[in-house]
């Protein structure tokens, strides 16, 4: 099984570049983030025509995640986080495909550090931290995938100095991230290229980032111990993010090997 996330910043404004990946690529499953566009705006048709059925959860003009699956609809499981009934949100849904439960997320940025953004961050992943320890007593094969927000090491970013002051590079923000892993999940990526140092998965339109391959590794997989049993390959398409009108982030692929 080949599963895909990818922050398409805006799904109307690229579903060009959507479709292309989808029919390059061929991921049995995609997860989407920043939609941008409300539940009645999501472009269903286009999706169906290239072979996939979804489950979303849209916000207008923010937010927005998605999951996409070739085989059949996704079992949608849930949509929002639980233990905040006022975040209104559209930032996590859950399905089930093949066997496989699938969460396509969107942390808050964050950004300025200091205000209540920062800490709506911390309090959401706080959130998420109840819910992926819900998930793993489950024991099946789980994958968190989406844009995290988070910049979990030195490595992962192009400039510590650049970095220093933004929410995603926190000490609050890694000590957070590093709480839900902690729990039992493999990072992906990681996992898969251990010593590789500029695994980057966005790169900011400003300031030549791509160009300059200044960027910060922000995307992840969190695999439950079912599914990191499967994994076989992880990787980052960073030629999606040289098209033109690409989204500031590259999709990033695990492949999980059949179930036996």
């Amino acid at each position: 099984m080949r599963i895909t996330s990818f922050n398409i910043n805006g799904i109307r404004a690229r579903l060009p570049r959507l479709l292309d990946y989808l029919a390059r690529e061929a991921p049995d499953v995609a997860s989407l983030q920043e939609l941008k566009c409300a539940d009645d705006a999501l472009p269903i048709g286009e999706i169906e025509e290239a072979g996939y059925h979804a489950v979303w959860h849209g916000q207008k003009g923010f937010n927005g995640v998605a999951i996409l699956a070739r085989a059949g609809q996704p079992e949608l499981r849930q949509v929002g986080l639980p233990g905040d009934p006022d975040d209104t949100h559209s930032r996590y849904i859950e399905a089930a495909v093949d066997g496989v439960v699938v969460a396509s997320l969107y942390l808050p940025n964050g950004n300025p550090v200091g205000t209540d953004k920062f800490a709506y961050k911390l309090a959401w992943m706080e959130r998420l931290r109840g819910r992926a320890a819900a998930l793993l007593k489950e024991e099946k094969p789980v994958v968190l995938a989406g844009d995290w927000n988070v910049i979990p090491e030195d490595r992962d970013t192009f400039s510590r100095r650049a970095m220093a002051n933004d929410a995603l590079f926190q000490p609050e923000s890694q000590a957070a991230f590093r709480a839900i892993l902690g729990q039992g999940w493999t990072d992906a990526l990681r996992t898969v290229h251990p010593d590789e140092d500029k695994l980057y998965t966005f790169w900011d339109y400003q300031a030549g980032a791509w160009p300059r391959d200044a960027g910060f590794r922000i995307d992840h997989f969190l695999l439950s111990p079912q599914a990191a049993d499967r994994l076989v390959g992880a990787d980052v398409h960073k030629w999606a993010r040289a098209e033109e009108k690409a989204s500031d982030h590259a999709p990033v692929m695990i492949e999980l090997r059949p179930r036996d």
